[in-house]
């Protein structure tokens, strides 16, 4: 009996990355739209045009990555990179300090004229 086991050259992990149009508010509403259904089918935002998916396997990765040749609106650019496990693992993330908004100040006292 053979046996396929799960390593980290068989685990795939894919990119979706876009540059869509937003001039219009239609344009707009297709772009939300998009990325909306991206989280439905299991992605998770990256950056604001960067999507990431964790997939078992090549075949699950083909799975979703005709789910979004399906979704890709008409307009704009979107790009899809496979990559395994093992080649994630190797991402190095730099993050710098994230500032907080500034609360408005709350006025201690109020002054009628």
């Amino acid at each position: 009996m053979t046996e396929n086991r799960l390593n980290a050259y068989h685990i795939m992990w894919l990119f979706v990355m876009f540059d869509l149009p937003t001039v219009t508010k239609t344009d707009k509403k297709v772009a939300a739209k998009f990325r909306k259904e991206l989280e439905k089918d299991g992605f998770a935002m990256h950056q604001f045009s960067v999507y990431i998916r964790f997939c078992g396997s090549l075949e699950s990765a083909n799975v979703h990555i005709k789910r979004v040749k399906k979704l890709a609106p008409d307009r704009g650019m979107v790009s899809i990179m496979t990559v395994t496990d093992k080649q994630y693992s190797g991402i190095i993330n730099i993050w710098g300090k994230i500032e907080k908004k500034k609360a408005i100040p709350t006025p201690l006292q109020l002054e009628f004229f």
